[in-house]
């Protein structure tokens, strides 16, 4: 494993897979807005998927230009397959995490 993926670089992942070719700034920032009821800044996003490139969890590369952006081209990003596996390992490990809880969460 490259690091340890901290909950916020898991959910610009696991959207990135959700959002595919639409995997753009934009479009991750207003997917986990609406998803995960959280309010966060492009900074923020900015700075999370450099660290995810730099890690090597993700790749990116620029689309074509188009006319709603005044010929600006959007960067997409997509999953390596590093990612694909760092996730499933932090699947597996809350899996077992939570059948072994002791927690009743149907009682609440």
């Amino acid at each position: 494993m490259k690091g340890f993926i901290g909950e916020f670089e898991e959910l610009v992942l696991l959207t990135i897979a959700n959002l595919s070719k639409d995997a753009y700034g934009v479009a991750i920032l207003e997917d986990i807005t609406k998803r995960a009821n959280r309010k966060l800044s492009i900074g923020a996003l900015h700075s999370t998927l450099t660290r995810l490139e730099e890690k090597g969890y993700i790749t990116s590369y620029l689309g074509e230009p188009t006319a709603e952006r005044g010929g600006r081209r959007k960067r997409h990003f997509e999953l390596t397959h590093s990612a694909i596996s760092a996730l499933n390992d932090m699947k597996s490990l809350r899996d077992e995490l939570w059948a072994n809880s002791k927690i009743n969460l149907s009682a609440q």
